[in-house]
């Protein structure tokens, strides 16, 4: 199966935007029953990550603390467009996911949710999808 794309259109400097839905149906249109999807996310400055999708303060928290972690205005930063932090917090959160296909369904836990991370938006974003067969 090829690579199936979508796009995500990020309303913030930093956010965290849901895909889990985008990601379901590219799995659903696939027809494959069991297997694995893998989700890559082709920037520098943005990264992909699975986690509660329940309390939207755990996105939050999440965002306050790489902000923390790796502030904008470092004085030290030498990257000439000026993102370092951006840099920083895509390593960090990483840009690729691994998600099992079960039934036609991706298997994820009671309050999963798959985000796409944006830290120097506001842009659209493109997010890849590799649909892989279980070889039985």
């Amino acid at each position: 199966m090829r690579i199936q794309r979508i796009s995500v259109e990020t309303p913030a400097h930093s956010c965290f935007v849901e895909i889990t839905a985008k990601v379901q149906t590219i799995v659903h249109q696939s027809e494959i029953e069991d297997g694995i999807a893998l989700i890559f996310v082709p920037h520098t400055t943005a990264g992909i990550t699975l986690n509660e999708n329940a309390d939207p303060n755990v996105v939050r928290d999440m965002l306050t603390d790489l902000d923390r972690i790796a502030p904008d205005d470092q004085p030290y930063y030498r990257h000439f467009e000026g993102n370092s932090a951006s840099h920083l917090k895509t390593s960090f959160v990483g840009n690729n996911l691994v998600i099992f296909i079960e039934g036609g369904n991706i298997v994820l836990g009671r309050w999963q949710g798959i985000y796409l991370c944006e830290f120097d938006g506001p842009r659209t974003r493109r997010v890849q999808i590799k649909i892989i067969p279980d070889m039985e």
